[in-house]
């Protein structure tokens, strides 16, 4: 049973309620290589076959009266400013998932690839009550400095513009351009929660800011492998 990235808040919390010990299952997933499996697939318990019947409809209808769940007790209006976060941040993951199967460049697919893995735990995070929220944290410092290498890497492979850039030489840069756009949006709306008090982890915005970094750096990559040169915006 594979939880799928389109899932509204509701239907994610219906399935992580169903987990024994999520947050032990999610911390041991997190010391094993992610590349090995889908971390939902991995939280599956040993009632799995009791819980695949309860979850045969993809709705549950709980959200119809125009509210949605959190990890954890309560629920809030779908236009609470903790909900477009979370919008925007699965925005942000299908928007790197294109990214990632438009991109030329092989190099940049583990990268992106992480990103992805970081952000369904980041979104974890800001889903869960504050109550909660520690026992889904994965982003820290580490997660943030390992962006800051990955983009100084970058950096000393590619010609950076010194002036604006106009998206769109190959349909891979395109697409990191628009993915650096939504991340930016992400970056907007969890920096809201944080300055609000609404979430606690001091790292959910610096790692936000420096994936938009790193999405520009990735899309002078691709346009570099293309053999495009990266146009100006100015004429």
């Amino acid at each position: 049973m594979i939880l799928r990235g389109a899932c509204t808040c509701d239907e994610a919390v219906f399935f992580f309620e169903k987990q024994d010990c999520f947050a032990e299952k999610y911390r041991l997933a997190k010391s094993v290589s992610l590349s090995l499996l889908p971390l939902s697939e991995i939280f599956i318990s040993k009632e799995k076959e009791s819980i695949i019947p309860r979850m045969s409809k993809f709705y549950t209808a709980k959200g119809d009266d125009g509210t949605t769940g959190l990890l954890g007790e309560g629920r809030l209006p779908k236009y609470h400013p903790r909900m477009e976060a979370i919008g925007s941040l699965d925005e942000a993951t299908a928007a790197l998932g294109l990214a990632r199967s438009l991109v030329q460049n092989a190099a940049l697919q583990p990268i992106l690839l992480q990103t992805q893995r970081d952000l369904y735990g980041l979104m974890a995070e800001v889903a869960a009550t504050p109550g909660n929220a520690a026992q889904f944290r994965s982003i820290d410092k580490a997660r943030v400095a390992w962006l800051e290498k990955e983009t100084d890497a970058l950096e000393a492979k590619v010609e950076v513009p010194k002036e604006f850039i106009l998206p769109g030489e190959t349909k891979g840069s395109g697409a990191l351009a628009l993915a650096r756009t939504v991340v930016r949006r992400a970056e907007r709306r969890v920096a809201e929660l944080f300055h609000t008090n609404e979430i606690e982890n001091p790292e959910l915005v610096p790692y936000l800011n420096r994936l938009s970094s790193l999405c520009f750096l990735l899309e002078l990559a691709e346009n570099q492998h293309a053999r495009k040169e990266t146009r100006i915006a100015k004429e």
